[in-house]
């Protein structure tokens, strides 16, 4: 089965990922960074603040939804997965350094997209007679397009999330999770699935205010913990950084020199890699996210769109850059094993273990031992990553939950949970025996679908974000700042 069906769904991956995905992504945030005057530049300050300027990692329970931080969180621990490591690695790894520079510009345009998911997913969220708050892009895909089309597309957005987030999406995170933990500790990867499967569901089973609870303490030392061991490998590898930069811009521009080919195949091959990684990194356009800003208590849509701008930058302009500086700068530089054979990989040297065998080579380096620092750099690596897939499962878990009740908990909500739950466990516990090519390529192909619907409401309902846009300073004197 699976060799039937790989070759299809890679194709149809390819065709997505090299044409719809890019005039899509690059579109709806061109679109808004227009329309709205560059959102991402005018309020970037704004949006610190507002992310920042009480930042608590104990927001306390709210009586309904989560925190404007505790949602900003939950949003970041799903955008920081293993797309900033593997992901950002096999970028690198086929579209060559100047990748990288497409995610950039991907992720720029993309905090524009984002403001405006945020944005909708607080003016299109609902409120059941619990108190429970409902959002997410379902609500504003049906608000965009009335009757049957509507109803059309938000559900065949919801399988789609479902299927890609909730169940295979935590599948490859736990994959993940799996092998580096063998490699670095040489836990078998079963045993790490029988633990991971018992915390999630501890978590899982908490709702809204357990998960928030979990996000807004895990995510600030998560990232913290990478960037001082990224920032430490790039004090070591300090003389190359002008290289690794220079290395950036000039293949994004001249990448048949690392890739090979014609310029137009070498051109989209970085393009391409830089969109749909940049995609499965910081999920803007993919309409993941907006489910955990529906959450947000805030005062004004326009408070939370800022905020969901800053989950943007943190997740592609710090952590996968930090990332990608690493790599390039150890592997691809003139004393690295990576030097001028491009997406040609040394024996041994894949994007699943790329990362770790730049930071072990950087520690070994700093320790004046090479096999140490390789060990140091394996565990470093694991350590980092299980915290990234973990906290991604969790938010995912809470994306697919939305999507899942919305298709089958109408009856029976409290049900559906619990079959929801079972089955997403499942699929994590099955994500630590083994990788099954299929499966991933399968994500890939969900994540892209998911990007159609999405984006087609954000066109749509742009005139709802301008305007939003433009009562927030109507609104910052009357309303109180939460």
């Amino acid at each position: 089965m699976e060799a039937v069906l790989l070759p299809i769904v890679q194709k149809i991956n390819a065709y997505l990922s090299d044409y719809i995905l890019i005039v899509l992504l690059i579109g709806v945030g061109l679109f808004y960074t227009i329309r709205t005057k560059f959102v991402q530049v005018r309020c970037f300050g704004e949006g610190m603040k507002q992310a920042f300027g009480n930042l608590s990692l104990k927001g306390g329970k709210q009586k309904s939804g989560m925190s404007s931080f505790q949602a900003l969180a939950t949003a970041i621990a799903a955008q920081v997965g293993t797309g900033n490591i593997v992901g950002a690695s096999g970028a690198i790894l086929t579209g060559g350094p100047g990748a990288i520079f497409w995610m950039w510009v991907i992720a720029f345009l993309g905090m524009a997209t984002i403001y405006a998911e945020a944005t909708l997913a607080i003016k299109t969220r609902e409120e059941d007679a619990n108190g429970n708050i409902h959002g997410g892009p379902i609500y504003y895909i049906k608000k965009a397009f009335k009757g049957g089309f509507g109803k059309f597309l938000a559900v065949f957005f919801a399988i789609a999330t479902t299927l890609a987030l909730g169940f295979m999406g935590a599948m490859v995170q736990s994959n993940s999770i799996g092998s580096t933990s063998e490699t670095a500790f040489g836990i078998p990867s079963w045993v790490m699935g029988v633990a991971l499967v018992a915390i999630c569901a501890i978590v899982f089973l908490g709702g809204v205010q357990r998960l928030a609870s979990v996000t807004e303490k895990i995510v600030p030392v998560m990232a913290g913990l990478f960037l001082i061991g990224g920032l430490v490998v790039l004090g070591v590898r300090v003389k190359y950084i002008p290289e690794t930069f220079a290395m950036i811009f000039k293949y994004a521009f001249q990448p048949t020199a690392i890739i090979g080919g014609g310029i137009g195949y070498a051109l989209k091959t970085a393009i391409s890699q830089g969109a749909k990684r940049g995609l499965f990194s910081n999920e803007a356009g993919m309409g993941s996210t907006p489910h955990a800003h529906a959450q947000a208590n805030v005062s004004h849509p326009h408070k939370q769109g800022v905020a969901a701008m800053i989950g943007v930058f943190i997740d592609t302009f710090v952590v996968l850059t930090l990332n990608a500086l690493v790599i390039i700068s150890t592997l691809y530089t003139a004393d690295g094993p990576l030097h001028e054979c491009g997406a040609v990989a040394t024996a041994g040297i894949a994007k699943a273990n790329l990362a770790q065998r730049a930071f072990g080579s950087a520690f070994g380096t700093l320790f004046g031992n090479a096999e140490f620092g390789m060990q140091f750099g394996n565990i470093f690596v694991a350590i980092c990553l299980f915290f990234f897939a973990f906290s991604t499962i969790l938010s995912w878990n809470m994306f697919g939950k939305v999507n899942a009740q919305y298709l089958f908990g109408k009856k029976n909500p409290k049900l559906c949970l619990a079959v929801y739950n079972v089955i997403a466990l499942v699929f994590v516990f099955l994500g630590t025996l083994a990788s099954n090519d299929l499966v991933w390529e399968l994500t890939d192909a969900f994540n892209y679908l998911m990007v159609i619907p999405n984006a087609l409401a954000l066109f749509a309902l742009s005139g709802m974000v301008v305007a939003s846009f433009k009562s927030r300073k109507e609104n910052a004197e009357r309303l109180s700042p939460q």
